[in-house]
């Protein structure tokens, strides 16, 4: 089963990333569609020099890979993406041999997470539009709701949201999935020093406390942009 997981930035992506590879059964990739992505954009994100030097740009042969032999010989292969990665020019097709699934959150404290890494984000830079357009893709390629998860309702009840879509995929939930060890891995990008300080010192999905900081007057527009968006999402997702 090759499973990806459509998630924006700022989420708890990371974190559920590190959940599925302490699987014995599963491997996992990290957002591999990151260097095409800052190529084709020319966009300065932290650790752009590094990743484009470090991984694969050529979106062909990384959806290639992505849909050809699971590595190591595992039953599972948990593919982390970014939703907004999937740029215009990328063929869609090959989204009918993964088991989609989508992460969503709150967009007010998506963003202000957000603008510690990218100031003056746009709504593409949200993930939100894609998300929302993968969504309705794979609802028509498969004629069934695909599985939407919410960061907020995962850290309030792992087990039970986790159990959730293990059971929607049609694998058995592990307890392995609660606990992993912390620090950063080989398997993480290498964007990883810039991105994942708070995520390297975890050992299980921390517990979901409400974000305090306001959104800036400025991003108020896009904020309520992303919502509808969200919303969208959200009238589905597991609880």
């Amino acid at each position: 089963m090759r499973i990806a997981m459509w998630s924006g930035p700022r989420n708890i992506s990371t974190a559920l990333m590190r959940s599925w590879e302490n699987r014995a059964d599963c491997t996992v990739c990290d957002e591999p569609l990151y260097a095409h992505y800052l190529v084709a954009t020319g966009l300065d994100h932290p650790g752009r020099a590094e990743t484009i030097e470090h991984h694969n740009a050529d979106w062909q042969s990384i959806v290639d890979w992505l849909t050809g032999p699971i590595p190591q010989g595992r039953d599972i292969w948990y593919q982390k993406h970014m939703a907004h990665h999937l740029l215009p020019q990328i063929d869609r097709g090959w989204l009918s041999q993964l088991s989609n699934c989508f992460l969503i959150r709150d967009p007010a404290e998506m963003i202000t997470s957000l603008i510690e890494f990218i100031p003056e984000p746009r709504l593409e830079d949200t993930g939100l539009p894609q998300q929302v357009e993968i969504f309705d893709l794979v609802k028509r390629q498969t004629q069934a709701i695909p599985p939407v998860i919410d960061g907020r309702d995962l850290q309030i009840n792992p087990p039970r949201v986790l159990g959730r879509l293990c059971q929607r995929l049609g694998v058995s939930f592990s307890e392995s999935m609660l606990h992993w060890p912390p620090g950063i891995r080989s398997t993480d990008g290498a964007w990883a020093p810039y991105w994942y300080d708070k995520v390297a010192t975890t050992t299980g999905f921390s517990q979901y406390r409400p974000k305090p900081t306001e959104v800036p007057e400025r991003l108020l527009d896009l904020v309520a942009e992303c919502r509808q968006l969200y919303e969208q999402l959200a009238a589905y997702r597991i609880h």
